[in-house]
């Protein structure tokens, strides 16, 4: 048994994502992030799933643009809510996009193609962190409008899995409180059995 690994996952937690700093990973670094990320389930071998790098100043020009949107759609936002927007992108020195993008097949839904996203999104998390940054998985607002959706570089078809920001994380993590395996796992009795 790899027990190494088991504590390496017992003990994976999200820092503040305002807390991840420069260094971000180097280029040889985010090859084997990605290589990680793609290792998952994929029915049909369709690769229904991409990733989108955010990094430099285009960071920034996305949290204006961002902020722009949230002004059309909401009116004059108060000043705390526009900084929060203009730097949505550029707390931490990279984001990567994890995309849903399905391919047609007349055997495979949909949505198990965004759960094969879902599960590269956290190879990505889990490559992160072991080697040493630290990430943090997050979708917000802006993954459901489709005018953000364009700007962020995803086509029409195309569906945010996450954003996952991943920087140097110098700080304690901290941890949140975890079920018990007893409160969400259960015997299946069959719908014969009563109670």
């Amino acid at each position: 048994m790899a027990t190494s690994v088991i504590d390496f996952l017992l003990s994976r937690s999200s820092p503040p994502i305002a807390e991840l700093k420069e260094p971000a990973p180097s280029a040889a670094e985010l090859d084997t992030m990605i290589r990680v990320a793609s290792r998952v389930p994929d029915h049909g071998r369709l690769t229904p799933w991409r990733f989108i790098l955010y990094r430099g100043d285009a960071r920034v020009e996305i949290g204006k643009r961002l902020a722009e949107i949230a002004e059309r759609r909401e009116g004059p936002l108060p000043e705390g809510r526009r900084q929060q927007e203009l730097t949505r992108f550029s707390r931490a020195p990279l984001v990567v996009g994890v995309v849903c993008s399905p391919k047609a097949n007349p055997k495979i839904p949909e949505w198990e193609m965004f759960l094969s996203g879902g599960a590269a999104a956290m190879n990505l998390l889990l490559a992160a962190t072991a080697l040493g940054y630290g990430a943090n998985w997050i979708s917000n607002w802006y993954s459901d409008v489709p005018e953000a959706r364009a700007m962020l570089g995803l086509a029409p078809q195309e569906r945010v899995v996450g954003f996952v920001h991943i920087g140097t994380f110098s700080g304690e993590a901290q941890d949140r409180p975890r079920p018990e395996p007893a409160a969400v796992a259960s015997n299946y009795a069959g719908p014969w059995q009563e109670g």
